[in-house]
């Protein structure tokens, strides 16, 4: 087995992968099949696999139940709420809960300054316990069979902090003070390291694999970037974030990603 090839995978599951999942992305489904296939492939030389899990509650800030307008409706999913709809003499939403209100509208102030995204509303999705969080069933089914080699994947859940978004596995978007789970993950980026070589599939192109790749990148030293190993054909953008992936793909390219397909690695 060779000991320098790792494989992340970025939240492949149902709620994503699936076309009946809560927030499916459009050509998910096709890009877990190419994964499967790759690791039943190259079980061989795949010395580890991690795989990321979006884990969250239903009341979430990024989550409809959280919001509520003048009349008491809850946003529709895929809303975007800057600092105007918070604050201001027209305010167009406040907490549901008057207690998480300054926070809530302090939050989506941070989310501004830090310049990656606007807060979102989605659907609510990986719920725990729920359907929706489990792995892609072909995923799993492949990453048993790997197991079956006295291998163990390492598994790195995010996003049960209900005050902030957890796109990056690495960190939240906004730190919570009072959570060391949303702080910079140093143990996972020292176990990445070891490797040579780091292939990474999983969803979305646009917003958790973008973020959890851009913060590996700028915690790897420079030379190191290059192990990093995009599989173009395993992962896709959420619909209307496509500028977003193709951005994050030109700035990675910039910095010595590689990019290459499921059927060519681990080579």
């Amino acid at each position: 087995m060779n000991h320098k090839i790792q494989l992340l995978i970025i939240d492949a599951q149902y709620d994503f992968c699936d076309p009946n999942g809560a927030l499916y992305v459009p050509g998910a489904q096709e890009d877990m099949k190419r994964t499967t296939s790759m690791i039943r492939k190259g079980k061989d030389k795949i010395e580890k696999i991690r795989v990321t899990l979006d884990t969250h509650r239903k009341q979430h800030i990024a989550h409809p139940i959280w919001w509520i307008d003048e009349n008491d409706n809850h946003p529709k999913p895929f809303t975007a709420i800057s600092t105007n709809d918070v604050i201001g003499n027209l305010i167009k939403w406040r907490a549901s809960n008057p207690e998480y209100n300054e926070r809530s509208i302090e939050y989506v102030r941070q989310l501004e300054r830090n310049g990656r995204y606007t807060l979102t509303i989605w659907p609510p999705h990986c719920l725990i316990g729920s359907n929706g969080h489990k792995i892609f069933p072909d995923i799993f089914d492949a990453l048993d069979e790997w197991e079956d080699m006295y291998a163990s994947v390492d598994y790195l859940t995010k996003g049960t902090n209900i005050f902030t978004e957890h796109y990056s596995a690495i960190r939240a978007d906004v730190i919570d003070p009072d959570d060391n789970g949303t702080y910079f993950n140093t143990g996972f980026i020292e176990r990445l390291d070891e490797a040579e070589i780091i292939g990474i599939a999983g969803e979305a192109l646009s917003h958790c694999v973008a973020n959890t790749v851009k913060d590996i990148a700028d915690a790897l030293r420079d030379n190191h970037i290059e192990k990093l190993v995009l599989l173009e054909d395993a992962t896709s953008p959420v619909t209307g974030f496509e500028d977003q992936a193709l951005d994050f793909i030109k700035e990675m390219k910039s910095r010595g990603m590689r990019i290459a397909r499921t059927t060519d690695f681990p080579g």
